[in-house]
């Protein structure tokens, strides 16, 4: 579904990325790994149509994305989880959810049946202010936002970052869960080890905005995918 072949990005005379290539299939997690600085998150704004890139190619449902604008990008099935989870803190956590409507046609804008199977905390918290919950909720509630669109395409930035150990746990089997339906490719950032393990069906390991390691996880060997997470 999404195709990212030797993309090359610049920050003004910077170089992020250099020749990054990515494949994301529906029914599998694909995992970015690496230390802070590397150009994980450049990797994810340049998919989702932040940050424009200066050569390669990114196709999403073998059609070019390269300059489609970023909500043109959420229409046609793409959403993201931003690092640092990026709520609105004034608004209800029944408001954050529907602000995730934005891209749909408004015949569609209904909440996912599911929603609260998978996230059933935010069921209780319809009419709290987003800024009055918890990290681990803010989190939960940024990707509950992000499935309101009813994505095909779900891309993750560091979901744990922050985060308890009893919620991260729940986070995997959400996204576990998501995966196994079948019907959905998930891109996932992410520097714990044990987290991209247990969930990537591929992976790749960035160092200075280029790609150093990837494969199968059925070949992810621990020591040599460590190097590059350890300062």
């Amino acid at each position: 579904m999404l195709q990212v072949d030797n993309i090359d990005l610049f920050y003004g005379a910077s170089q992020a990325l250099r020749g990054i290539s990515l494949t994301a299939r529906p029914g599998q997690v694909t995992c970015v790994l690496g230390r802070n600085g590397v150009g994980k998150t450049s990797l994810l704004r340049a998919i989702v149509g932040q940050q424009a890139i200066q050569s390669g190619s990114i196709h999403w449902e073998e059609r070019d994305i390269n300059k489609t604008p970023s909500h043109a990008r959420a229409r046609a099935g793409i959403a993201y989880v931003p690092q640092g989870r990026e709520i609105f803190p004034f608004l209800t956590v029944d408001e954050n959810l529907r602000s995730g409507f934005a891209a749909l046609p408004r015949g569609e804008r209904r909440l996912p049946p599911e929603t609260f199977k998978l996230f059933p905390v935010l069921k209780d918290m319809l009419g709290r202010r987003g800024g009055d919950l918890s990290g681990g909720q803010q989190q939960q509630l940024a990707i509950a936002r992000a499935l309101a669109m009813q994505p095909r395409l779900l891309v993750l930035d560091e979901p744990t970052e922050g985060i308890q150990p009893s919620i991260i746990k729940d986070i995997q089997r959400i996204i576990a869960q998501l995966r196994d339906r079948g019907d959905m490719a998930i891109v996932l950032v992410e520097q714990y080890f044990e987290f991209a393990r247990d969930l990537a069906d591929s992976y790749i390991v960035m160092d200075r905005g280029e790609v150093v390691l990837s494969g199968e996880r059925s070949g992810m060997v621990e020591k040599d995918v460590r190097r590059y997470l350890t300062v």
